[in-house]
């Protein structure tokens, strides 16, 4: 049976628990990590020879460290996951309404440092600060001096404390993050005035609230994250801070599509089973996240936002959601996503890409999204092309063959529409393996939608259907 935690000063004192600094501690339970062989990010896919060494070497150096990447590149997921090399729970001195979870052997406010004096150490009371608790975060905007640093509090000052005396402050996050990790989000967005405050956080580890002459000698790890172009900008990140972060580490977007589709079906977190089970297609999963690859290389597109991979997580789900509720309604199970269900795409893309507006050519979101996943429908049917040699199938429409498609047209009549074309359709086949009608009709309409965007055929949309003919 495991002993209780230490509840007073002595018996802390006599458990042999010595004090870390949170840095030290996280670089100690991070060899443990290494040595065990632990997975150290969990979850994260894609870093594993770029971002999670630089951020090891971050981490044993003991470092405050910047995350420099585009909207979307788990930035704020590898912050937040260093929590976990924390220990599981720290003591501090169990003192009421204390805005700081004080160090037992080393306090920093008069408070703490006052109980120490007048207190027996078998009298003083320890409680225990658990690791979860031990992170905090704050976006940028909005963002003022006393949220993150602190102020003097009026209200303390109308009841008589005098302006001189540490009661007065108001502790922002930063210091009562003290012994723990605190994270600043997009770091370029906040006021030159605390950007002051921050760099003398980290080159002093101490708190200056408007002239007040004590200084706290703060514990604590500082995280950034920022986008490229702003924190890069002339002016928007004062050169102090900037040179009293330790290390910066650049995030990226998937360098293979193959990791995508892997962080999307992650991400998206649904269920394909169940009373309405769905099967995906390799080559939908391939559209989806084609459609965000060619987003971020789009001259309509503004590069230096980026496009996030909530964009290709939000997608999927919505074609994922377009096949289940068709299979619901028709009675199809699985529901099988097809190339119709993009064209409820907008509802989950409109409003994710930032538009380069100084480009010549102005087109509105929605034109933008039909074209970018026009082109994904297009590179993704060609390498198809290549591998099964499905360009014959163009030839189909010389002979005034003409298909007719839609997201809610049952997978049997295209199978009933089938038979009325050459064997050449059964090459379709060959994309997906799978006998059943909803399968196949999810091949074809790839096929029709690649040779279409490949301008082999022409399309005509009418109510929600699509014609293809020559």
């Amino acid at each position: 049976m495991t002993s209780p935690r230490p509840s007073t000063l002595k018996q802390l004192r006599d458990s042999g628990w010595q004090p870390k600094s949170v840095k030290h501690e996280l670089r100690d339970n991070f060899l443990a990590a290494l040595k065990r062989q632990d997975d150290l990010f969990p979850g994260i896919i894609g870093y594993e020879d770029t971002v999670i060494p630089e951020i090891s070497i971050a981490v044993l150096a003991g470092h405050d460290i910047l995350f420099l990447g585009e909207k979307g590149q788990a930035k704020s997921r590898l912050m937040r996951a260093l929590v976990r090399f924390l220990d599981e729970y720290i003591p501090y001195l169990d003192i009421p309404g204390s805005p700081v979870h004080e160090d037992p052997f080393k306090p920093i406010t008069r408070a703490g440092k006052a109980l120490l004096r007048d207190t027996p150490e078998d009298q003083v009371p320890i409680a225990w600060w658990p690791r979860a608790e031990r992170y905090a975060e704050r976006l940028a905007p909005g963002t003022k001096f006393a949220d993150v640093i602190g102020e003097i509090d009026p209200a303390k000052l109308a009841t008589g404390t005098s302006m001189a005396a540490e009661d007065a402050l108001h502790f922002g996050l930063i210091p009562r993050m003290h012994r723990a990790i605190f994270a600043m989000n997009e770091v370029p967005e906040l006021d030159e005035l605390i950007q002051v405050g921050l760099f003398n956080i980290l080159e002093e580890r101490d708190v200056q609230i408007r002239g007040y002459p004590i200084q706290f000698d703060l514990d604590v790890l500082v995280l950034f994250s920022a986008n490229p172009t702003t924190y890069n900008r002339s002016g928007k990140v004062i050169p102090q801070l900037k040179d009293r972060i330790g290390s910066l580490i650049q995030t990226h977007y998937p360098a293979e599509r193959s990791l995508g589709i892997e962080i999307m079906e992650q991400e998206a977190g649904l269920e394909p089973g169940g009373e309405f089970p769905v099967f995906v297609p390799y080559f939908m999963k391939e559209i989806i996240e084609q459609v965000s690859v060619a987003a971020r290389k789009s001259k309509y597109v503004d590069h230096a936002s980026g496009v996030s991979a909530r964009f290709s997580i939000a997608n999927y789900r919505t074609m994922v959601a377009s096949a289940r509720h068709r299979g619901v309604k028709l009675g199809e199970v699985p529901a099988v996503p097809r190339v119709s269900d993009l064209g409820h795409l907008p509802a989950s893309s409109l409003g994710k890409l930032e538009l380069d507006l100084m480009g010549s050519h102005q087109m509105s979101e929605r034109q933008v999204l039909e074209s970018i996943t026009a082109e994904a429908v297009r590179v993704v049917f060609e390498e198809y092309v290549d591998k099964h040699g499905l360009d014959d199938i163009a030839d189909v429409f010389a002979k005034g063959v003409k298909i007719e498609v839609g997201d809610m047209l049952p997978s049997g009549e295209y199978a009933r529409r089938l038979k009325r074309v050459p064997k050449a359709w059964e090459k379709a086949f060959e994309v997906n393996a799978g006998e059943s009608d909803a399968v196949r009709a999810s091949c074809v309409e790839f096929v029709l939608a690649g040779l279409y965007a490949s301008d082999r055929i022409s399309r005509s949309t009418r109510h929600g259907r699509m014609t293809y003919e020559t």
